[in-house]
């Protein structure tokens, strides 16, 4: 046999507090610049590696 469920009411939602932009933009830089660094970093160990190794 088949039941019948009536949908629940849910709670009304909470609201979180304001984001703090200036933090969240000043870690965003952050990362962006230290993913920057490491492929500049990572490229630069590439060519020496190419010219070191190479035959």
């Amino acid at each position: 046999m088949a039941t019948k469920h009536h949908p629940e009411h849910h709670s009304q939602p909470v609201l979180e507090s304001a984001m703090d932009y200036a933090e969240h933009e000043k870690t965003y830089t952050g990362f962006i610049t230290g993913v920057k660094w490491s492929v500049y970093s990572l490229a630069v160990i590439m060519i020496i590696l190419f010219f070191l190794i190479r035959p």
